[in-house]
């Protein structure tokens, strides 16, 4: 009974502490690894200047067999191979460990696509592992308008909830 209160303290302790897990009615679909590029343009805001994510541009692999499966792009849209689709909502973002990688993400999502494929029931997709994404050089006036692609990458895991 100990060891049962333990393992649930400590699994509130981790949502707690990492927003980005799944709510418990969450089930896991499939994941997918996420390589490409953040892009990014220089832009004024506040009286400073900024990079501003412009989009998203990356395959999706499985992790397995490493064979491409689909493509994460501007919505933020994720699309599967069989021509499921679907967009996402933020609904909890939390910081990496190293201000370098892209946070962490957990999305609400609809789908775009067919009614039917590996995408159509999926209804969260959690961002998480990153590596890499975020720009590092200036953003000032000198570089106003200047768009820069920043390589990442990341683990993309699909859920469905229960309804």
């Amino acid at each position: 009974m100990l060891r049962t209160f333990a393992i649930l303290a400590m699994a509130g302790l981790l949502q707690a502490t990492d927003p980005t897990l799944p709510p418990a009615d969450a089930h896991l679909k499939i994941t997918a690894v996420g390589l490409g590029v953040q892009v990014y343009r220089c832009s004024p805001q506040d009286g400073t200047y900024q990079w501003t994510l412009e989009m998203p541009v990356a395959k999706l692999f499985d992790p397995t067999t490493r064979q491409a499966v689909g493509t994460h792009s501007l919505g933020p849209t994720w699309t599967w191979s069989d021509g499921s689709s679907i967009t996402g909502k933020v609904l909890q973002k939390h910081p990496s460990n190293d201000p370098i990688n892209v946070p962490w993400l957990l999305l609400e999502t609809h789908s775009t696509g067919s009614s039917t494929g590996m995408l159509a029931d999926v209804t969260l997709v959690r961002r998480s592992d990153t590596q890499a994404g975020v720009p590092t050089m200036a953003c000032d006036a000198e570089h106003q308008n200047n768009e820069v692609r920043v390589p990442y990458q990341a683990t993309y895991t699909f859920y469905t909830t229960s309804k």
